[in-house]
């Protein structure tokens, strides 16, 4: 189940990447930067008072169009509204309120979603500063210094006490996120693996007016697709194309079991597909790279070599992908989809028996020592999986600053190495051992 969404809306230079970098910056944040992942955080994961969310930036959406700002903010509000469980609406307290606040205001008010309404900018309070937000009809406003860190706890006390309400989905499918760019052949894909089975289940006007979440069954097992096709049509302007594009992807993403990423074979991995990508890696999801339109690339007996060892340089970040060569139109091919979601499945669900891994670690461990700071080594007491999807291990250490990068990726190595975890991402949490 994904987690909750909280989106922060709002005109330019009202402080919402301040917001943004304040609530991840508060220790709430539990997403680990890790290489060859997105540079833009658009998206951070965080956790208050025990309950987990994720907050999504729309202040990364400063176009360089000659948009209107009423245009801009219009669309960010849209992608709220279409994908957020909780909106932050951010107003400036020193300038006050203008035309565009009211127009964003009503639009959000219609949305029947809850809306908190954050007057920033709020160095000394008093109630005369705040009075006049009262006539935007969103309630009660709450005053904050995003940059002084005031006020903010407050706003995620409100944004978090609206979680519980409709969370519970009780859908037991397997949830499928097509995503990939414009043009990459995502509807074909889709229409060709709904097309497999006769028994479509439900259309259900998904999350977005563009995402369609359509259910059916294969083999007697239930999946969800969640398409993500009509993202080209929002908007003709190029840049907001990709960009919100990306927006939606990355909101289907978090919302899936497993991720087809549809590459055009004839154009090559792009920077917005490794960006998609790189989200779907940080989100811990299990994935498939789709090579889709293979039937019109030119072929010899070395082609899908070449291609295999094209996709290993440019995702060097996550060097467990697995990959299927179809063609989504012919239908080439794309019926072992169904196999290979399945086994990236039971791959990001796999468990290791705690004796098991042990064994494999301190066997590891003292064939190939950890170098030493300081005359200081690394040493690893004890290990367990403690979670699946993603496959998630602790590791018990004398000093959590000995584990260096390489040897965690060395022991990730030598995990995959033993078990198939290909398609799945995995995870390390290293933990000094208290008891010394």
């Amino acid at each position: 189940m994904a987690h909750p969404l909280i989106a922060i809306v709002g005109r330019p230079n009202v402080g919402k990447s301040t917001f943004f970098n304040k609530v991840v910056g508060k220790k709430i944040s539990i997403t680990k930067d890790k290489p060859g992942v997105t540079r833009d955080r658009l998206y951070a994961d965080g956790e208050w008072r025990g309950k987990a969310f994720t907050i999504v930036d729309t202040g990364g959406i400063e176009m360089r169009s000659e948009d209107t700002m009423w245009r801009e903010i219009k669309k960010q509000a849209e992608v709220a509204i279409d994908t957020a469980h909780v909106i932050l609406l951010f107003v400036d307290g020193k300038e006050g309120l203008t035309s565009s606040d009211y127009d964003v205001a009503d639009m959000l008010r219609r949305s029947k979603k809850p809306v908190i309404l954050v007057v920033n900018k709020i160095d000394e309070y008093s109630e005369d500063k705040i009075f006049e937000f009262y006539s935007l009809g969103l309630g009660e406003p709450f005053p904050v210094s995003a940059e002084h860190g005031t006020g903010v706890g407050d706003v995620l006390d409100e944004a978090v006490s609206w979680f519980e309400k409709g969370e519970t989905s009780g859908d037991e499918s397997t949830k499928i996120a097509v995503v990939g760019k414009p043009n990459a052949g995502k509807s074909s894909l889709v229409n060709r693996l709904l097309g497999f089975e006769r028994s479509i289940v439900t259309d259900i006007a998904g999350t977005t007016r563009d995402a369609i979440d359509t259910k059916f069954s294969y083999n007697g097992k239930e999946y969800t697709i969640i398409d993500t096709a009509g993202i080209r049509k929002k908007s003709k302007v190029e840049e907001d194309i990709e960009y919100y594009s990306v927006l939606r992807a990355f909101d289907a993403v978090r919302r899936a079991d497993v991720c087809l990423l549809v590459v055009d074979a004839t154009e090559g991995l792009t920077e917005q597909d490794t960006k998609i990508i790189g989200y779907v890696h940080e989100q811990g999801k299990p994935s498939v790279i789709v090579m889709n339109k293979w039937d019109l690339v030119e072929k010899d007996t070395n082609t899908i070599n070449k291609f295999e060892q094209k996709l290993k340089e440019d995702l060097k970040f996550m060097d467990y992908f697995k990959s299927v060569y179809i063609s989504a139109k012919t239908g080439q091919r794309a019926e072992k989809l169904f196999a290979i979601i399945d086994e990236v499945l039971s791959h990001a669900n796999f468990k290791i028996p705690t004796g098991t891994l042990n064994d494999l670690i301190s066997d590891t461990v003292r064939a190939n020592e950890p170098p030493s700071y300081n005359g200081r080594r690394l040493k690893i007491y004890y290990s367990s999986q403690v979670a699946v999807a993603p496959p998630t291990f602790v590791l018990k250490v004398n000093s959590c600053d000995l584990m260096h990068f390489s040897y965690e990726r060395f022991l990730e190595n030598v995990i995959r190495k033993n078990f198939d975890f290909s398609g799945t991402p995995i995870r390390f949490l290293i933990r000094e051992n208290s008891e010394k």
